[in-house]
């Protein structure tokens, strides 16, 4: 699925109100700062897509902060102080799920 499609007004999401939408987006996020154990190289080896993905998009949709103010408010900390605490060193396995995870996303 190309997560950079313009949005179809067919879709049935795209009649989602915006403050449901933004209050499940928080939830996500919550959710995904208080599971540090979820690493963001196993979100990407399964889901192709991590935290860092989700600061990305937070910016594309107008976000006006830079790539590491995106990434804080994702992590909820600097993210040089994520992986210097919540962040394992990624195995040769992780890595290879997640490249082919990605070119799923394609």
């Amino acid at each position: 699925m190309d997560t950079n499609a313009p949005i179809t007004s067919g879709d049935p999401l795209d009649q989602l109100d915006d403050a449901v939408a933004a209050a499940a987006f928080r939830r996500l996020v919550r959710h995904l700062r208080h599971r540090h154990d979820a690493q963001n190289i196993e979100l990407m080896g399964l889901a192709g897509f991590c935290r860092n993905c989700l600061a990305d998009w937070i910016r594309d949709a107008g976000y006006a902060g830079d790539k590491a103010a995106a990434r804080e408010l994702v992590h909820g900390m600097r993210q040089d102080e994520w992986k210097a605490t919540r962040q394992k060193p990624a195995t040769a396995e992780q890595l290879a799920a997640m490249e082919a995870s990605l070119k799923k996303n394609q």
